[in-house]
């Protein structure tokens, strides 16, 4: 039997998420991370926000990557509304996130960019989440349980929130987690 064959990738991320995902998949990698700020051109359309802040977080390993090697680099933002939901600066922002998010339905947007040497391929997919109601005793009880505050929406669908409170989802699990496995995986194939 032989595995799955992946360029070496440099994974630009500090998300144990990411890092599951991608060793789940059999890929071989190594995290190096630099902190970017993640700020973007207010001209930009929304949905293409996160794809934009993957390359930029890409570019900015540049200089570490080697022959042979792929940065891989993610971004992800839950947007309703046309407003973006970014990781809660607060208890108080996460509550207020949480408040707009329930019983209503919002987009998880994941952008991934892969750079090789030569070759540099951006893709993004999208999720739509239909989260139930939520009372303000089960948002306190997540906030606190959880802190959620490193990440967008103030959620993670793999905790105790995507456990009990997401009634559907429309597209890929692993796109809200924050790695759209599947096609990272066909993007990846290209550099081999």
């Amino acid at each position: 039997m032989t595995t799955p064959a992946y360029p070496f990738v440099l994974l630009a991320s500090k998300s144990p998420r990411r890092q599951q995902l991608l060793a789940a998949m059999g890929c071989d990698f190594e995290t190096v991370h630099q902190d970017v700020e993640e700020s973007f051109p207010p001209n930009l359309l929304l949905e293409d926000v996160p794809a934009f802040l993957a390359r930029k977080k890409a570019h900015s390993i540049r200089e570490q990557l080697a022959p042979g090697q792929v940065i891989l680099a993610s971004a992800t933002i839950v947007l309703q509304d046309q407003v973006i939901f970014h990781k809660p600066k607060d208890y108080d922002d996460a509550v207020r996130i949480h408040q707009a998010l329930s019983d209503k339905k919002h987009t998880v947007v994941t952008g991934v960019c892969l750079l090789g040497v030569e070759r540099e391929v951006t893709l993004s997919d999208t999720a739509i989440v239909h989260m139930a109601p939520l009372s303000r005793a089960e948002i306190d009880y997540y906030i606190h349980k959880c802190k959620p505050y490193d990440k967008a929406g103030a959620y993670a669908i793999q905790e105790w929130i995507g456990l009990t409170k997401i009634k559907k989802i429309e597209g890929t699990y692993n796109t809200i987690v924050g790695l759209p496995t599947q096609k990272v995986y066909e993007a990846l194939q290209t550099f081999l």
